[in-house]
């Protein structure tokens, strides 16, 4: 996959069918969508190719209602186009000054680096400045331009539009699992491993501590069945993991940390893919050190219970 995060800098000579949107969490929406413009781009001998864009409009445009909720960092969006099979992708920060550029004017600038034979647009689609680029004028601009508009029917599972937006509510909610079937695979964060205050190794549970990015949006807090690998390896180890304060232990700042099934590697500043399977129990204080460990060891037998016959594919 050819990667460009400066939009200037692309130059495509082969001819394009694209798309463009945020993207963010690649559900399975998302996947449907890259799917179309795959088989679109198949039709005419052409590259698929994505703009996508970090930050979002919505946190640039309405910063105060928009947090640290991003279901994936760029890093983790570019391995997801990957691993999808996408030919290119440009992935550039949304700014200011995108936002106020006249919509013809960008799709100009897009079919002259890009050579756009065709762009997929789902439904809602609108670009540019007030949302002017909508699919009847980008439709009209097509014929001058030598491009095609293809509108791609949004795509629904039980009966309801897939969203970022209701993968956010699903995992703020600790509901792993409808949050996996909203996009196609596990709830993910890949991070590196940084040193914690070490009291797991304390009561025989060490834990491996992920350092969220900031931006990042993680389930709600709790008791988790979780998998974890390196990324671009396929190999899982099973563990058990904690989102939360720890307040137990007086804890104010929230953590994110595994304890990993027999395992005994020293793993500090390497990056490893954490991935959510199912909710155990919500986080809770305890009166003391014996009535936690008591918990975690249940904790650890439940999740080694349910990991063992979990099935890798979510789908």
């Amino acid at each position: 996959m050819q990667l460009f995060q400066d939009l200037s800098k692309a130059h495509l000579t082969g001819q394009t069918v694209l798309t463009i949107g945020t993207f963010d969490g690649l559900h399975r929406g998302h996947q449907h969508l890259i799917g179309q413009l795959k088989t679109q781009a198949k039709k005419r001998q052409a590259q698929s190719a994505v703009i996508a864009f970090h930050p979002r409009p919505k946190a640039v445009l309405a910063p105060h209602l928009f947090g640290n909720d991003y279901l994936t960092t760029p890093d983790e969006r570019i391995a997801l186009f990957e691993a999808l099979g996408l030919d290119v992708l440009v992935l550039i920060p949304f700014t200011l000054e995108i936002a106020q550029t006249n919509a013809y004017d960008f799709v100009k600038m897009m079919v002259e680096r890009l050579n756009i034979v065709q762009l997929c647009i789902g439904h809602d689609f609108a670009l540019g400045k007030n949302r002017d680029g909508d699919f009847q004028k980008l439709t009209t601009w097509g014929r001058d331009l030598n491009y095609s508009v293809y509108e791609i029917e949004p795509f629904t599972l039980d009966g309801k539009v897939v969203s970022s937006t209701e993968v956010r509510q699903r995992l703020l909610a600790g509901d792993i699992r409808q949050a996996a079937f909203l996009l196609g695979r596990y709830p993910t964060l890949t991070s590196t491993v940084v040193k914690g205050a070490q009291r797991g190794r304390t009561i025989g549970f060490p834990t491996a501590n992920l350092a969220v990015p900031p931006e990042r949006l993680t389930p709600a807090n709790g008791v988790y069945a979780t998998f974890i690998r390196r990324p671009g390896n396929s190999r899982q180890y099973a563990g058990v993991t904690n989102v939360g304060v720890r307040p137990s232990f007086g804890g104010e700042e929230r953590t994110v940390e595994a304890h990993i099934f027999d395992f005994n590697e020293d793993i500090y500043n390497q990056s490893f893919t954490l991935e959510f399977v199912e909710r155990l129990r919500p986080e809770r204080k305890f009166d003391g050190i014996d009535a936690l460990v008591a918990q975690i060891t249940q904790d650890a037998k439940q999740a080694r219970a349910l990991l063992a016959g979990e099935i890798v594919s979510v789908t």
